[in-house]
């Protein structure tokens, strides 16, 4: 392999934001933050809002979304849109 060249990988900790839930990984992502492992070691940290402990599909769990206002933003935007053409 040519030196030099390749990314840095290394031992990084993947958090969970909307559950208390971390894994140690390997990976070349770049983050300025750490966090404190188990082992005593401190590691590179990523913060993604959803991993599989939390997204609905792996859990069996449907988070109820708040669309209502989405929906009424939608409907006025096309009805307008309609009008004009």
């Amino acid at each position: 392999m040519k030196k030099d060249i390749h990314p840095n990988y290394r031992p990084i900790v993947i958090k969970d934001a909307s559950s208390d839930w971390s894994f140690l990984t390997r990976s070349t992502a770049k983050t300025s933050e750490t966090v404190k492992w188990t082992d005593g070691k401190e590691y590179p940290c990523i913060t993604v809002e959803t991993t599989s402990a939390s997204h609905p599909f792996f859990t069996g769990k449907t988070k109820a979304v708040d669309t209502a206002g989405r929906i009424e933003k939608f409907k006025r935007k096309y009805e307008k849109a309609g009008a004009k053409a």
